[in-house]
């Protein structure tokens, strides 16, 4: 998804300020997950999303974002929920088997709750390729996460 995506520039602030944001963000490489993170919730607050109303958590990994998403639907009367993680991979395919479970797993969470899930986990062969995507040269997939949220609440809501 670009930046510049023609469906966000006919947003405007104010139909946000009342969305409830989750925000999950994974510990374990939490030099990614830390930009991820910043940038996705700077965004939601430029678009008009109120500080109060996002719900941030750090939970170790993961796999545990889809509890933690699951979770924060069931206790709190929430918009949508950004998942941010990273997977590296690593020398067995242990990062195949994460990355598709938690993908499987975030997608049941949207559908039973009929709530949006962004899928903002990045899965690379390494560090660099994790950070070209943290707002490098492959754009900022945290920033892209909040924008693709709001993005569908806006659509949703019409």
């Amino acid at each position: 998804m670009s930046f510049n995506s023609p469906i966000y520039s006919s947003f405007e602030s104010k139909e946000f300020n009342n969305c409830r944001i989750g925000i999950i963000k994974s510990s374990w490489n939490n030099k990614i997950t830390d930009l991820l993170y910043n940038s996705a919730h700077s965004f939601l607050l430029d678009s008009g999303v109120q500080e109060n109303h996002i719900i941030s958590k750090v939970v170790p990994g993961s796999m545990e974002l889809v509890y933690m998403s699951n979770y924060l639907f069931l206790e709190n009367k929430l918009d949508g929920i950004i998942a941010l993680g990273c997977i590296i991979k690593g020398q067995t395919d242990h990062d195949i088997y994460i990355s598709n479970a938690v993908a499987n797993g975030l997608t049941n969470v949207s559908i039973k709750n009929n709530k949006p899930v962004i899928f903002g986990v990045l899965t690379t062969n390494n560090l660099n390729q994790a950070l070209e995507r943290c707002g490098g040269k492959h754009g900022d997939k945290g920033l892209e996460s909040a924008q693709s949220l709001l993005q569908i609440i806006s659509v949703s809501q019409s």
